[in-house]
């Protein structure tokens, strides 16, 4: 019985150890074409196997960061049809703080900082043109900030903004309090006047709306 408890738990670990082998190569393949391979096996696997699934990344030259936006991808792309059905009314997004400009006059509130528009970066010009498609929108200091207005706004998916570690783990808790998250990255790192691509926003939040409801000059990206 011993011995046949022991070939089976070796069977199960050669069997896990390739698995993790196939989805790696996936991956990096993934990550060097541009297109996601099979995202619908590499999601659940990656749950179960992450950590394992990394190392072999590593060694095989894939960066961390690499993977990690790789993996945000996936997300995305994963939860576009789900996010692609719940109406704006029914989304929120959050933005950083470090987004704001360093001579940013507004105050922080329990709801985040509020935008007064002053023109000294460019949330001022974003913000409205979301808002103008029925989105909840909030510049947040930090996370806690986000489960409070999921708690009292009771959203059904949200988009969050930041840079990757912030944005991974935002997603992560989407999906372990069942939420439909959309992740985008900003261009810039620091605590101070980051940078996003205001498109990359904008490509995210208008899924699932008619085009025809959306402003022509809706794709202009504020300065």
């Amino acid at each position: 019985m011993m011995i046949l408890i022991g070939e089976v738990t070796l069977f199960i670990f050669l069997f896990l150890f390739v698995i993790a082998i196939i989805m790696a190569v996936l991956i990096v393949t993934s990550i060097r074409s541009g297109q996601v391979f099979f995202p619908a096996l590499l999601r659940p696997f990656l749950v179960l196997m992450e950590g394992f699934v990394k190392s072999i990344c590593t060694f095989l030259g894939i960066e961390p960061g690499e993977l990690l936006r790789f993996l945000i991808r996936l997300d995305n792309r994963m939860n576009t049809k789900a996010f692609a059905d719940i109406p704006p009314s029914e989304r929120a997004i959050f933005l950083p703080q470090c987004l704001r400009s360093a001579k940013c006059p507004a105050h922080l509130t329990p709801e985040g900082l509020v935008c007064v528009g002053c023109g000294r970066c460019s949330l001022g010009t974003g913000i409205p043109k979301m808002k103008a498609l029925g989105y909840h929108v909030f510049i947040i200091p930090g996370s806690t900030f986000i489960k409070r207005m999921v708690k009292q706004y009771h959203p059904k998916a949200i988009v969050g903004v930041g840079c990757l570690m912030e944005v991974k783990e935002g997603l992560e808790m989407c999906n372990r309090i069942g939420l439909i998250g959309m992740g985008v990255v900003t261009v810039k790192d620091g605590c101070v006047e980051t940078i996003v691509n205001w498109q990359d926003i904008f490509d995210v939040i208008r899924i699932g709306i008619d085009p025809s409801s959306i402003p022509k000059d809706f794709d202009v990206s504020p300065n």
